[in-house]
């Protein structure tokens, strides 16, 4: 079961779960070929990889991929989440999730 949990991270998060599947709620900035640039709910920017098949069409998603390094993720899915999202809260439901004081066993 480990194999398909996804935990939600932010782009300082990142660095900690390279090669593992995350959940990343984000605002896309640009679209350059096969890659989008977002903006994490820390305000941190990532380079996300795009399938073929990518249907990014709103303003704030939540992309589901692996981290290939630091600042890039390999997209496996998408979550559309409309135009207007508290970035703020997501960003402390990320911290708290991550906080030790709240970490079970699942880490």
């Amino acid at each position: 079961m480990a194999e398909h949990t996804s935990t939600r991270v932010n782009s300082a998060k990142m660095p900690q779960f390279v090669g593992r599947t995350v959940r990343l709620v984000c605002k896309v900035l640009q679209f350059k070929g096969d890659t989008a640039l977002v903006e994490a709910s820390d305000g941190g920017q990532v380079e996300v990889r795009l399938p073929k098949d990518a249907n990014v069409t709103d303003t704030y998603v939540e992309i589901i991929g692996k981290v290939i390094d630091a600042s890039t993720l390999q997209m496996m899915a998408c979550v559309l989440m409309g135009d207007s999202v508290d970035m703020k809260l997501i960003d402390d439901v990320v911290n708290m999730i991550h906080d030790p004081r709240f970490m079970g066993s699942m880490f």
